[in-house]
């Protein structure tokens, strides 16, 4: 839209945020039918001419676990021209062989804060799940791969309920202990408060953990993703995770909806005069092509008012 939003930057924010964009992984796991390869190929190329720089492409999971992502062995070659980084999600040592033999030069692993979720999403106890990942990521950084952790569950789970912030900064250490270069902390069921992002922020400061090393992961399931990201960035977070046009949620936990809309972001983003690259109306036009694809409107606000399709 011409002139909007207008720019007013908001004291005490970050320059510049990297959106770390998860839609055509994270989002199309989530899809009740396979979208076709080369669809899917199409998207990652549209969101890297829309200027965004870092796109998650796909899991490298059996295809018992994640149906939808069955075909990472023949999209991964169709994306070599992309002009982003592209990294991938690798479970075990499986995963990451047929990911290093593709040329993937970005991985990452998905823990969990709590046993419900370690034991119905990697059929694991936390510290199992967390042995599983040990070798994983020696082997990653022995062929100088970028490796992110992802931690589910940080703010509440549908099974356990509350989780103690000292429990996920545990484990959010070990990840980090074990190698990763980045840690993603995880909103799975969308249930935080900007107070308590701020707070399990602050305990991971004081544990040694640099806000520099962490990014955000919000779901949007009360409302709360946009405000928990304003939160997290008044604590110098630079790194969010979005998914374009709003799609996705978790195969394992039924309460999580849709993540974080990647045009809602950067809505919020522009309008606080913080630079992330992103074409606000690239990235609109990407999403109402990919919610064609799928056959139902995007959830986005902002897709929706851009694009004149409420």
């Amino acid at each position: 839209m011409n002139g909007l939003p207008m720019s007013f930057p908001y004291e005490g924010l970050p320059a510049r945020v990297r959106i770390h964009e998860v839609g055509a992984r994270d989002g199309l796991q989530n899809e009740k039918t396979a979208v076709p390869t080369h669809v899917k190929a199409e998207f990652v190329h549209r969101l890297a001419a829309a200027g965004l720089t870092t796109i998650e492409a796909t899991s490298f999971v059996h295809p018992r676990w994640v149906p939808q992502l069955a075909d990472a062995d023949e999209l991964f070659p169709l994306l070599a021209d992309v002009r982003a980084a592209l990294p991938v999600l690798v479970p075990n040592e499986p995963g990451l062989d047929r990911a290093l033999a593709l040329g993937a030069t970005r991985i990452a692993v998905i823990g969990s804060a709590t046993e419900t979720f370690a034991s119905r999403n990697l059929n694991r106890t936390v510290a199992g799940s967390l042995a599983m990942f040990e070798p994983v990521v020696a082997r990653a950084k022995d062929h100088k791969v970028h490796v992110r952790g992802y931690l589910s569950m940080c703010f509440g789970d549908p099974w356990e309920g509350p989780v103690p912030v000292h429990q996920v900064v545990g484990v959010a250490k070990a990840l980090l202990d074990l190698g990763c270069d980045e840690l993603s902390l995880g909103d799975t069921i969308g249930v935080a408060t900007p107070g308590h992002v701020q707070t399990l922020l602050s305990a991971l400061n004081e544990e040694g953990v640099g806000t520099d090393r962490i990014g955000v992961h919000f779901h949007d399931t009360y409302g709360q993703a946009l405000s928990n990201t304003l939160a997290a960035l008044q604590h110098g977070v630079t790194t969010v995770d979005a998914s374009a046009g709003g799609l996705g949620g978790c195969p394992y936990a039924k309460s999580a909806t849709g993540n974080l809309a990647t045009e809602d972001l950067v809505w919020m983003l522009d309008g606080l005069g913080i630079e992330t690259g992103v074409d606000l109306a690239a990235l609109t036009a990407t999403s109402v092509w990919m919610a064609e694809q799928l056959g139902r409107p995007s959830p986005s606000r902002t897709v929706r008012a851009l694009s004149h399709k409420e």
